[in-house]
């Protein structure tokens, strides 16, 4: 299976939810076999785009789209998709920018930062997979001490990679153990250290306020660190990710984004919102639990499969 294969199976739920919204319109299936869109429909197609969790922003900025987009056939579902998806890409492009890795940096760190349960454990071991397998001398910090199945999560990942695993006992401080690893790496001349952090909910001040002593930690060792600060957001979040991002943006300077378990609810159109909203690199997303699960963010696969377009 190809990776928009495997993507669009993963955003079935919420292409569904943005088709099923769409066809539901009925100043839209008026339309079928028109040429253009009518004002009636465009502003159904906002609210129908809203409703998909696309955001109030984005959806005025497709609507405007559809309506300026000329229909070189009578207006039909794929039409429709089709013009969809360029609006989309519009929007995503300016955001899909890998993650990678300066050779210059030794390390090169890597923050994960997010709340509870959105996948950064897992996404640190997916991540050091990858790398390793690029021949990149790989470090992972455990960094959440407060789980042990977290820490034992990161060994797994470790041993299964081949990747050397910095961890302490569970409790420890969290920011004497990033210290540590990122010493520990400088001294082995490590390309990556990618640092889990615990999750924390974005209203916890306590938390808030170690993260970003882990931040200030990194920085005594090198200045220019962490060299990506990736706030990693749950899909099945939807709007709620927008909140994150800003909490975690003022405490641990969050330079990009990883969207995991996408094929988990319909409000991958998150997504969206999250590129409309804030600008920010969007590095990679997750629709499964293999390593090859988590990929690049393409903006033209992104907005083909969200749309439903049947072929990238």
């Amino acid at each position: 299976m190809s990776w928009f294969q495997k993507l669009k199976a993963g955003l079935s739920k919420s292409t569904k939810k943005v088709s099923e919204s769409l066809a539901s319109l009925p100043s839209l299936s008026a339309l079928i076999g028109k040429s253009k869109l009518d004002a009636a429909s465009l502003e159904d197609v906002e609210d129908a785009l809203i409703a998909a969790d696309l955001g109030t922003a984005s959806a005025s900025r497709l609507a405007k789209a559809l309506k300026a987009h000329k229909f070189d056939e009578p207006v039909d579902e794929n039409s429709i998709a089709l013009a969809l998806a360029d609006g989309l890409e519009t929007i995503l492009a300016p955001v899909a920018k890998p993650l990678v890795i300066n050779p210059e940096n030794r390390p090169h760190v890597v923050l994960l930062v997010g709340v509870n349960g959105s996948g950064k454990t897992t996404t640190a071991g997916k991540l050091a997979q990858q790398w390793q397998a690029d021949g990149k001398k790989v470090v992972l910090a455990a960094g959440d001490t407060f789980r042990a199945a977290a820490v034992e999560q990161l060994q797994i990942w470790g041993t299964r990679t081949g990747t050397t695993v910095v961890a302490d006992a569970t409790g420890g401080d969290a920011a004497a153990l990033v210290y540590r690893a990122l010493s520990q790496a400088q001294a082995e001349a490590a390309d990556v250290l990618i640092i889990d952090t615990a999750g924390r909910l974005q209203n916890r001040t306590e938390l808030m306020e170690e993260l970003g002593k882990i931040v200030r930690v990194i920085r005594k060792l090198d200045a220019a660190a962490p060299h990506d600060s990736v706030i990693v957001l749950d899909g099945t979040v939807g709007q709620n990710a927008l909140s994150q991002v800003k909490a975690f943006s003022e405490v641990a300077d969050v330079t990009g984004m990883i969207v995991t378990k996408l094929d988990g609810s319909a409000k991958g159109g998150v997504v969206v919102a999250l590129a409309e909203t804030y600008g920010m690199p969007v590095h990679a997303v997750g629709v499964g639990e293999g390593a090859d699960d988590l990929q690049p963010f393409t903006a033209d696969e992104f907005a083909k499969a969200l749309a439903g377009v049947s072929d990238a």
